[in-house]
């Protein structure tokens, strides 16, 4: 049977969420005032629950894990998952599972401890990412055009599709990106290197806002 939140423990929650800051939210007015409608836009979205996994995705526990996150990756770029989670590929052996902030606790069915609880007493690990990470949403169509100034990826529709995500650097700063749509892309970097990319994102944002620019 599933678990019920109390209510004091629901309002402790939404006091701990209150209290929290995230990696960039000292950014966030400048991420809005940066972001050129119809062109070009630029957000953070903070807290999302991360999942590193290392296992065999042959195996019998990868295919317990599989079943939690809606698939695993089998190959470089690739991405699966359901509405619950997306999965990104890392390596033969290892994977980052992305889902909403409530996926985090029991109010949204705990994922973590499903992942735990897939993997069981066999070979692999499953470790809580979320304060690692923070996550940036670049989209528009100069989202690409921003991106190729400091990231080495063929970013082009024909080799970079929606539904890949492949490690990279941006800015010199090592961050994972996903392809999300035509336009859209979401931006993986570690939580102490959220001040830099998001600057050198707005930077790289800014001469798009000139009415010179065709």
């Amino acid at each position: 049977m599933a678990e019920t939140a109390t209510p004091a423990e629901t309002v402790n929650t939404d006091k701990l969420r209150a209290a929290r800051r995230s990696p960039a939210s000292h950014l966030a007015s400048a991420f809005e005032s940066g972001s050129v409608a119809g062109t070009v836009a630029l957000k953070e979205i903070p807290f999302q629950t991360m999942v590193g996994i290392r296992v065999n995705r042959e195996s019998d526990a990868g295919a317990r894990l599989a079943s939690v996150t809606g698939g695993l990756p089998a190959a470089c770029g690739e991405v699966t998952g359901t509405e619950r989670a997306t999965t990104l590929w890392l390596g033969p052996e290892e994977f980052l599972v992305v889902a909403p902030e409530m996926a985090h606790d029991s109010l949204g069915g705990d994922l973590v401890r499903a992942l735990v609880e897939a993997l069981g007493e066999d070979q692999g690990q499953v470790v809580d990412l979320s304060a690692n990470r923070t996550t940036f949403e670049l989209s528009g169509i100069r989202a690409r055009d921003v991106l190729e100034k400091g990231c080495s990826l063929d970013l082009h529709p024909r080799a970079f599709r929606p539904g890949t995500a492949l490690a990279t650097e941006i800015g010199n700063i090592p961050a994972m990106l996903l392809k999300t749509g035509e336009d859209s892309f979401l931006i993986f970097p570690r939580a102490s290197f959220a001040d830099f990319l998001g600057r050198w994102l707005l930077d790289g944002m800014r001469e798009f806002a000139s009415p010179e620019v065709p």
